[in-house]
């Protein structure tokens, strides 16, 4: 296979020259959701350090990790009930590894939570088994799968067993703006009542669907797919303690527990429509289109979810971060950053970006100085960027390899993916790395798609190469360049691979 890592990394280097060269940055002006303060409404005396908007899994440990530091911090979240959502339930070690060094590794404790030790892919009747490498870590660590809304709840509890957090609920209607300066928050009561709140600093962390990102960001919003989500009682996956993900048509379909006694399916919806759920559309196109795709093991247990009606959707969103460097405030989470959820990669961005705030905000014991802070956390958009934008594009990548095409070079790139994966080794360790969140390198990522590419091309040549061949072989190499350089496009060419040529990556605490 040697010959085949060289061709891969000559071609992603040509590739990714002609892109660098050719790559446009376009900025699009954003619309504000801000009210400006009135003489005395905002009180500089506050005794909150940080307002989070948002308890969602960034907020809850956004504020549990400040406040440990001894921060004041005052969060606001729209329900304080436990969430009931289908994504957000799988946390892949490297989210784990993160979670244990904020302190919050016990929240995935008494929520019957199940360790995930890796991936078994399934693809027109074969199947392969790709583990987690974990040798190197703690027996503990490992992948985890849970019900989302117990696990959130676990950290709402924790952050507000410290003294110096306040978790209210209420809903925050905009951001309370004093001279192109964030200086708190307005937001009502659940009974109506509207209030404002001032702080040194604004965290929002309000979501996917936040409607304050606007605010402080250029969002480009895309939505790739929706998720059909189902609840399968009572049965076994083909193999335990693994995520299943069928490669069917036209989208993957996603298995794994999440409590000793049930398992999640998502089954991708290709497009911002579904079937209808309440006439029985959908039914009918998970029993007939969906169901002869899946595994045998699974088979009954499905068609049973499916009669039983608790059907939910969920559309799935991307957005690369685009921030707008405000004085005052700074977007977390999903509000800030999203990418398509079939690698389960979310949590684990969010809580990499929490320990580097957290790390970012230590060493600074004032505030107050908005102008000097916002200069200085300028660095966390250039730090954050290696990890979150290799998790980024592997999802981004991986979803439009994976789903089908009457396109013969993208059904070839595809059979190939799943077949250089079967092989095992290096073929297999590296790409589970990248995807659990353990090695997030990009230089890795790109490599190992161009020699998935490569892989590809050379089965479609040996032993004898034709004209049709060679033709679809080079459209197989074009077709890997147009997916994976828009999105690295979108996420940044230099922050990605050349953080350290960016100003801002070397920026200093403000004196206090």
């Amino acid at each position: 296979m040697a010959y085949e890592y060289i061709f891969g990394i000559f071609a992603c280097f040509l590739g990714f020259v002609l892109f660098y060269y050719n790559t446009r940055t376009n900025k699009t002006a954003a619309a504000s959701t801000v009210v400006s303060a009135r003489n005395g409404e905002v009180n500089e005396g506050t005794a909150t350090d940080i307002i989070i908007v948002g308890a969602g899994v960034a907020g809850a440990a956004l504020a549990y990790t400040l406040g440990k530091d001894g921060r004041r911090v005052r969060v606001i979240e729209r329900d304080l009930n436990e969430p009931d959502r289908i994504v957000g339930e799988l946390l892949q070690p490297g989210g784990y590894l993160k979670l244990i060094e904020l302190g919050l590794e016990d929240c995935v404790d008494e929520i019957d939570a199940q360790r995930v030790f890796g991936y078994a892919l399934f693809k027109d009747g074969k199947n392969t088994k790709l583990s987690y490498p974990l040798e190197n870590f703690h027996s503990d660590v490992a992948g985890r799968s849970f019900h989302n809304g117990r696990f959130i709840q676990r950290m709402r509890h924790k952050a507000a067993s410290l003294p110096n957090v306040s978790l209210e609920q209420g809903s925050v209607t905009s951001l309370i703006e004093e001279k192109g300066t964030v200086k708190g928050i307005q937001y009502k009561t659940k009974d109506g009542q509207e209030f404002m709140a001032s702080a040194p600093l604004t965290i929002v962390c309000d979501g996917g669907f936040s409607n304050l990102r606007r605010s402080l960001s250029n969002p480009k919003v895309d939505v790739p797919s929706c998720f059909v989500g189902l609840i399968l009682e009572n049965c076994e996956l083909p193999h335990a303690n693994h995520g299943h993900v069928i490669i069917a048509d036209p989208s993957p379909i996603l298995f794994y527990p999440i409590s000793s006694t049930e398992i999640r399916c998502l089954v991708d919806v290709p497009g911002q429509k579904v079937p209808s759920v309440s006439n029985g559309e959908m039914a009918h196109y998970l029993k007939t289109m969906v169901a002869p795709q899946i595994p045998p093991q699974l088979y009954t247990a499905f068609i049973t979810a499916v009669n039983k009606g608790n059907i939910r959707t969920m559309t799935n969103r991307s957005m690369p971060a685009a921030p707008q460097p405000t004085p005052g405030a700074l977007l977390l989470g999903d509000a800030f950053n999203m990418r398509h959820p079939l690698t389960g990669g979310g949590m684990t961005v969010a809580l990499s970006d929490i320990v580097l705030l957290r790390d970012l905000l230590r060493p600074l014991h004032n505030l107050h100085d908005a102008s000097a802070l916002c200069r200085y956390l300028e660095s966390f958009y250039t730090l954050r960027k290696p990890v979150a934008s290799t998790i980024n594009t592997l999802a981004g990548a991986l979803y439009k390899v994976f789903s089908a095409s009457a396109d013969k070079a993208r059904e070839e790139m595809r059979e190939a993916c799943f077949d250089y994966l079967s092989l095992g080794g290096a073929f297999s360790e590296g790409p589970i790395s990248l995807l659990s969140g353990l090695n997030p390198h990009p230089i890795s990522l790109v490599l190992h798609f161009f020699a998935v590419a490569i892989y590809g091309v050379g089965r479609l040549l040996l032993p004898f190469p034709s004209p049709t061949r060679i033709w679809t072989g080079a459209r197989l190499i074009s077709g890997a360049s147009g997916i994976i350089f828009p999105i690295i496009r979108a996420e940044g060419v230099r922050q990605m691979f050349f953080p350290a040529t960016v100003p801002a990556y070397y920026r200093a605490p403000p004196v206090d």
